[in-house]
């Protein structure tokens, strides 16, 4: 038995019916060169089943279950699953014609809205054909509680390879023998000796959030000092139509740009690609409540995921990871002060995350109860409390820096990567991007009942990047 520790626990006791707080990615196959006998769409998925099966050792945790300890005592513990069977978490499926953008983008909202198995290990990839252009997609979904966005694609790279013909793997020595799963005896006992561990844990959290309490007020006296404003605090968000109580039903949006777009900002600005990043989505989100008539006083505020995992610890799984509130100020209307004001933020936010860390938030979520954690996010849903106060932050957007050079899956390239983050409850909106070959590939998931144009939204995110490019490149003619 391996336990759940700090934030991986937390990723499960959160979870309500409509938040499954699982993470995914979607990549599109090309066809395979070789013989057309060899690689027919019917072989496709053979062929990628085979992939998977014989590569499965290499990501424990695909056959382990998180066993919940009797009355959520104390946290989960990650334990092999005698019963697991590939084809409980692998399946097929296809578009409708004419498999689209449309089509894939709707297939995956479906699939991303229904949670996991919690008796299972928590999984699942589906191959997708009927793509136009004889192209295939594996939607892959995996629970956070298992990985973070950098461990993500680590935990990626255990099925694909570097060029069209599959690298051998070595076959595990000892036969995978998995013992029967622990009794709620056994469980109840690992519980109480853990327990006793908490009044210590408890002295050092509170000390740690002391000096951190202390650590910030310092940091934010020099702010003022220096004439900046401090990064926003959460439920300082303004209240919107973005936000309120998220439903079961999602949708999702994928758009793409070239990176090299984002790059001619940067440079042209003096801001970072994640700065661009968020401008783009301030910019659409600030059309997208224009166009529903709603004017929003006080700008937009973004949750950042910040990693905090050490170099060369990309391939160890679990979350490492921190975050920063950002404003989108989206209150202002030129697009390339906008892009400023959210530079100045992400910089101060950035010193401000370099205090904490995430030390406080990890060691309080390994403290909190599972079952008490639990019994209050299910009541948050079902009383529909965020359709009546502030949301804690308004939209969460998250980049992940993926490879430059092209990877393939069962001998087809791939050519794109999606991926799909978390709806959060009270935060109708997740927007994820990742970088792959010369493209930033963005993955929007939304609550359909707050955010049905989502489409739209998607629209309006290119359409803001493309008139800050034009910004640019007005910019350097001029200076040139």
């Amino acid at each position: 038995m391996k336990p759940l520790e700090g934030l991986d626990a937390a990723f499960l006791s959160l979870e309500t019916p409509t938040t499954p707080l699982h993470v995914g990615l979607v990549m599109v196959l090309d066809p395979p060169e070789g013989t057309r006998s060899l690689f027919s769409p019917s072989t496709r998925y053979t062929q990628i089943r085979r992939v998977i099966a014989q590569r499965l050792h290499l990501v424990g945790p695909f056959r382990q279950r998180a066993l919940r300890v009797p009355l959520g005592l104390h946290h989960p513990v990650w334990v092999d699953d005698p019963d697991f069977a590939l084809d409980d978490h692998l399946s097929r499926a296809s578009l409708p014609s004419p498999g689209g953008p449309a089509e894939l983008d709707a297939y995956v909202a479906t699939a991303m809205g229904r949670p996991l198995d919690p008796d299972r290990p928590l999984w699942e990839m589906y191959v997708v054909e009927g793509l136009a252009g004889d192209r295939t997609a594996l939607v892959a979904k995996v629970h956070h509680a298992i990985l973070d966005g950098v461990s993500g694609a680590s935990m990626l790279a255990a099925f694909l390879d570097l060029s069209p013909r599959s690298r051998p793997v070595a076959t595990p020595i000892e036969r995978w023998n998995p013992d029967p799963l622990p009794g709620s005896g056994r469980m109840l006992r690992y519980a109480a000796t853990a327990l006793t561990q908490q009044p210590a844990r408890a002295l050092a959290t509170l000390d740690a959030g002391v000096e951190v309490v202390a650590e910030l007020g310092m940091h934010n006296r020099e702010l003022l000092r220096r004439g900046e404003a401090s990064p926003p605090g959460f439920f300082a968000a303004p209240r919107t139509s973005l936000n309120g109580a998220v439903s079961n039903r999602k949708r999702f949006a994928s758009l793409s740009i070239p990176l090299e777009d984002a790059k001619l900002i940067r440079r042209t600005f003096n801001c970072t690609v994640n700065d661009v990043l968020l401008a783009g989505v301030a910019g659409g989100l600030r059309g997208l409540l224009q166009a529903r008539g709603e004017k929003v006083e006080h700008p937009l505020v973004a949750l950042v995921p910040v990693s905090t995992r050490p170099e060369g610890e990309g391939d160890a799984l679990g979350n490492q990871i921190s975050a920063m509130l950002v404003t989108l100020a989206t209150d202002v209307d030129d697009p390339v002060r906008r892009l400023a004001a959210i530079a100045q933020s992400t910089s101060v936010a950035k010193e401000q995350e370099r205090l904490h860390r995430g030390r406080v938030l990890g060691d309080l979520a390994q403290m909190a109860a599972p079952g008490l954690v639990s019994r209050v996010a299910r009541a948050v849903a079902g009383t529909k409390m965020f359709d009546r106060v502030r949301p804690p932050f308004n939209v969460m957007v998250s980049g992940v820096m993926g490879p430059d050079f092209s990877l393939f899956c069962a001998g087809s390239r791939v050519s794109a990567l999606y991926p799909v983050g978390p709806v959060a409850e009270g935060v109708g909106l997740n927007v994820t991007v990742f970088s792959y070959l010369d493209q930033l590939h963005f993955g929007l998931l939304g609550c359909r009942k707050l955010i049905p144009e989502l489409d739209d939204l998607a629209v309006s995110i290119d359409d803001t990047l493309g008139e800050l490019v034009g910004c640019a490149l007005d910019t350097r003619g001029a200076v040139g």
